[in-house]
């Protein structure tokens, strides 16, 4: 495959990415924080160089092989995200939903630090964080603007029925 200081960069990146966007989803009261979104990164990247390693033919990586453990990856992180996703029957809203999108695109994030894509990785991590920051200023804007509700009526219903 490659060297071993390259192996660990790539899990080490992967985790330090999982655990950066699990820092604002802990800092947010939300259930996933920095070990276990570091924890997803850095196994999907682990997934994946297992796979390419096992996968390697004389002319290469086999795609085949390498497909199908990033396959098995984000299908399984999807249990791992369904399981945080509530719905009350009683007022009808969903919770844990930006969560759950965070747990699946941490897992992504690791499998491109796993096949060595480092810019990809460090892109998509500016872009998860500015989405999460800028993301809730915007939300916040549009329900004052159209819904008439103040910040507080927003951080409540927020609350509620996204995570």
């Amino acid at each position: 495959m490659t060297d071993h200081l390259e192996i660990f960069y790539r899990l080490l990146i992967a985790m330090l990415i999982g655990c950066v966007i699990g820092i604002d989803r802990n800092l947010r009261g939300k259930p996933t924080g920095m070990k276990t979104l570091g924890l997803v990164a850095l196994g999907s990247a682990l997934a994946t160089m297992a796979s390419m390693n096992f996968a390697l033919t004389p002319d290469g990586y086999s795609h085949d092989a390498v497909s199908r453990a990033i396959q098995g990856v984000i299908t399984g992180i999807g249990f791992l995200g369904a399981g945080v996703i509530i719905h009350e029957q009683a007022t009808e809203k969903v919770r844990g939903l930006t969560t759950a999108a965070s747990i699946w695109v941490t897992a992504a994030v690791g499998i491109v630090c796993g096949v060595g894509w480092w810019r990809v990785a460090l892109m998509a991590t500016a872009l998860i964080l500015i989405l999460f920051t800028v993301g809730r200023k915007i939300e916040n804007s549009l329900h004052r603007r159209w819904l008439h509700k103040s910040d507080g009526e927003r951080a409540d219903i927020s609350s509620r029925e996204e995570d």
